[in-house]
């Protein structure tokens, strides 16, 4: 996850500095021009351009600052709740964590809670759902990495959640990793079942499946979101050392080889024997993406390069900017990971 941190005092960049030492994430934070800023703190002169670019980057923007201020600074930017980030906000003295925006879907809530916790702080929540501690639909659905669809199902839905109405799981017994989602349903008190088709109408049904074809009234479908993998890798790595890689990356996540639908790199390593060889082994497509394409996105992302790697290839960053390359609006799993011989990144696409 990459977290944007904006603060406007003093104060509230030492505030900042606690939240990034606090996450288990890619922090960057962002603090007012005509203050002395600590090491490694971005200025800004205007923050509303500054969100306004940071709400298309990042996967979560963190306000140290007032809530009117941060609603107002997202107030152009905002699309659905399933693209936007996570918005939360705090105090300078960090005594309250609020969660603003995308509580479910995008993580917010979660985020809050874990921040809050840390911080010593009290988390303000105002989901129905999570008030009456009841596990909604598509926060089942964000914990598995699972996009609903139709979204429009998604309040109804929650609606019968709070209304304590059963919802029957059933999972497509031909979707690969079948039995990966039972278990992690079954760990969040779900019971799931398997199955070939859909039951009778008659209450319910949120159907863990791969076809999202399907419309029905009383169904919402909660698709598989693709997992892209963006590798990149020096001269004449063998492909066991970039499977090894690979495979640690996608622990780190709680997830597999299986879970891996495309992999990605750089043009300029489209002969690379052991990224061809991995491809062929694993039975998935690898997209080499050319370096105008890596570097329109290292730009529209604010992907940090390596002035070393950029030299010797033209582009500063290959895992991240070749894995976001890949899907019309990805979110970072993993940023990315350093190997002796191989770095790799995970996005999950939105």
């Amino acid at each position: 996850m990459r977290c944007a941190v904006f603060t406007a005092t003093p104060r509230g960049t030492k505030t900042a500095l606690r939240v990034r030492a606090s996450l288990d994430a890619s922090v960057d934070i962002f603090g007012k021009a005509g203050q002395e800023m600590p090491a490694g703190v971005r200025v800004y002169e205007r923050l509303a351009p500054q969100v306004a670019a940071a709400f298309r980057q990042y996967d979560a923007l963190i306000f140290i600052m007032a809530t009117g201020i941060a609603v107002r600074m997202i107030a152009g930017s905002l699309k659905s709740k399933l693209e936007d980030p996570a918005v939360l906000v705090l105090d300078e003295e960090a005594q309250h964590v609020i969660s603003l925006l995308s509580g479910h879907i995008g993580g917010a809530n979660e985020l809050t809670r874990e921040l809050a916790a840390s911080l010593g702080a009290d988390p303000v929540i105002t989901t129905a759902t999570d008030v009456q501690k009841k596990l909604a639909v598509d926060v089942a659905a964000a914990r598995l990495a699972l996009r609903p669809s139709p979204k429009e199902q998604i309040k109804r839905f929650n609606s019968a959640v709070l209304d304590d109405a059963a919802i029957r799981y059933v999972i497509d017994e031909n979707l690969a990793r079948a039995s990966f989602y039972k278990k992690r349903l079954d760990d969040m008190g779900l019971t799931a079942l398997f199955g070939r088709e859909l039951p009778p109408k008659g209450g319910l049904t949120a159907f863990i499946t791969a076809d999202e074809s399907v419309r029905r009234e009383d169904v919402i479908c909660l698709v598989p979101r693709r997992l892209v993998a963006g590798i990149g890798c020096r001269r004449g790595t063998e492909m066991s050392e970039i499977r090894v890689a690979l495979e640690a990356t996608l622990t780190k996540i709680g997830r597999s080889i299986a879970d891996v639908s495309l992999l990605a790199s750089t043009e300029a390593k489209a002969d690379e024997a052991g990224l061809l060889a991995l491809s062929a082994k694993l039975k998935r497509d690898i997209r080499f993406h050319s370096n105008e394409k890596m570097q329109e996105t290292i730009d529209a992302y604010g992907l940090s390069e390596s002035p070393f790697v950029k030299k010797n290839i033209g582009i500063g960053n290959v895992a991240e900017a070749a894995a976001l390359a890949s899907v019309p609006a990805g979110r970072l799993a993993l940023a990315k990971t350093r190997f002796e011989k191989v770095t790799v990144a995970l996005v999950w696409e939105k």
